[in-house]
């Protein structure tokens, strides 16, 4: 399918009055040649992989930004999951991989770099417990490390005993950056069926399946679909609505399928996947809330909520896949609370709690996102919450993901204010009881019986 620039004619004016914008170019990079045994040598090996292979990336984004008129928000890099290439390590010192991936994420300029992981569904190995245990040390003491580990899948279920310990990991993130509105458990998430391809933060991850560097796009518009919506008539039927999300999408689509194929022609690498979620910014009108209470309900929380956002990611999906040579990542629709004015606006007001929040996870792109919750939530509660919400993930065949952040000295009502695209949390109100028989049962929450594909 060929790309004619004139063809976006409508999109660059998007991106003028409606903050349509790229907003990532992620490089995924395989660390499979940088193992070693010793752990100093292997922070060297990975420092020298990413200052080398991603010396062009910010200069080339840069230019294609300049040619094309199209803002490129982020330039990011993910790579494989650090657990796996320290296995051979001797020692336990797996922050110093973090120490090594800043340095040189701050060398070449780059936003983020993610990859600070373990895939651990199924079981924990040592090296695996050495990563999960050294995550808050790493993420509290460098500025664009981002971590994930992935607690569930449905073809193995969900690993209880690490929900527990992942619970008690992202408090500790929390209390190690107190100092700095808890960043620290912000640069952190947990999933269940993880993707290999993801371009967004904080759970970007080079996949084993692929290429040694390849090039992923993240692409947001929530302004451009708001501003199609407002435009059609209130009595428009819903059939109407969905088509007017296809249509609009389709051209936002294209302009990050050229962005790719640009950048991954310019820098010599594979051209991998375009996510097509549509990710929303604290920027006033480029939010997710704001399109549902376009599609008619009233305030975003409120009954109706859900199936509007349903509507909207399934129309996302339909009118962005066609588009683009190679849809991928997570693709649908972000609810993160603090990165979209208008859900933090919703929060504050009490129109979306966390359990509503938890009832759109399931007909979403990804899950709790980006939640501020009273510091003193316990450990055990928070095992519970992610545990819920890799349950959606599990029996639904589809990625979900928990990224809470425990606001250390505040309680329901303050803010955690971080500015940019963290934009500013609530904290908001979590039911809190003893699930500590629960949280402490350990073990592996079985599969469903859909696992059972072949």
């Amino acid at each position: 399918m060929s790309i004619d620039t004139k063809n976006i004619n409508d999109t660059l004016k998007m991106v003028t009055h409606e903050n349509l914008d790229i907003r990532t170019i992620t490089l995924g990079l395989s660390l499979r040649s940088c193992v070693n045994e010793d752990i100093n040598k292997l922070a060297t090996n990975v420092y020298d992989r990413l200052t080398s292979a991603a010396k062009d990336l910010v200069s080339t984004a840069d230019q294609l930004e300049r040619e094309f008129g199209i803002p490129i928000v982020n330039k990011r890099i993910s790579v494989s999951p650090v657990a796996e290439i320290c296995s051979p390590c001797k020692s336990d010192e797996y922050y110093k991989v973090a120490y090594a991936l800043d340095k040189a994420g701050a060398e070449v300029g780059v936003d983020f770099v993610g990859g600070y992981s373990a895939l651990v569904h199924k079981g924990m190995s040592n090296c695996d417990i050495n990563l999960i245990e050294s995550i808050p040390q790493a993420l509290s003491e460098t500025e664009r490390v981002c971590s994930s580990v992935n607690l569930g899948s449905t073809r193995a279920g969900i690993n209880m005993d690490a929900v527990l310990k992942v619970a008690g990991i992202i408090k500790e993130c929390s209390q190690r950056s107190v100092g700095d509105n808890c960043i620290a458990a912000a640069k952190f998430v947990c999933f269940c069926n993880m993707v290999e391809d993801n371009p967004f933060m904080a759970g970007a991850v080079h996949g084993s399946g692929e290429p040694s560097e390849v090039i992923n796009v993240g692409v947001s518009g929530p302004g451009v679909v708001r501003a199609v919506l407002e435009k059609l008539p209130k009595d428009a039927p819903i059939d109407l609505i969905a088509e007017s999300i296809k249509s609009t999408t389709f051209k936002i689509t294209r302009a990050g399928e050229l962005i790719a194929r640009e950048a991954a022609s310019r820098l010599g690498y594979a051209k991998g996947i375009l996510d097509l979620s549509l990710a929303p910014t604290p920027a006033p009108g480029d939010s997710v809330a704001q399109i549902i209470e376009a599609i008619g309900v009233e305030k975003c929380g409120l009954p109706g909520t859900t199936a509007a956002l349903a509507l909207l990611n399934d129309a996302v999906k339909k009118g962005g896949v066609m588009a683009s040579s190679s849809a991928g990542g997570l693709s649908g629709a972000f609810v993160p609370v603090s990165e979209d004015s208008e859900m933090t606006n919703r929060a504050r007001a009490g129109f979306l709690s966390i359990e509503k929040l938890e009832a759109m996870t399931s007909v979403c792109s990804v899950g709790l996102d980006m939640i501020a919750i009273p510091g003193d939530t316990s450990i055990n509660t928070i095992a519970g919450l992610i545990a819920d919400e890799m349950a959606i993930g599990l029996i639904n065949n589809k990625t979900t993901a928990v990224r809470v952040i425990p606001a250390i000295g505040m309680s329901e009502g303050d803010t955690l204010n971080y500015g940019g695209l963290l934009g500013s949390a609530p904290v908001m109100k979590l039911k809190e009881c003893s699930t500590s028989i629960f949280a402490n049962r350990g073990g592996r929450f079985p599969a469903p019986i859909n696992s059972l594909r072949n």
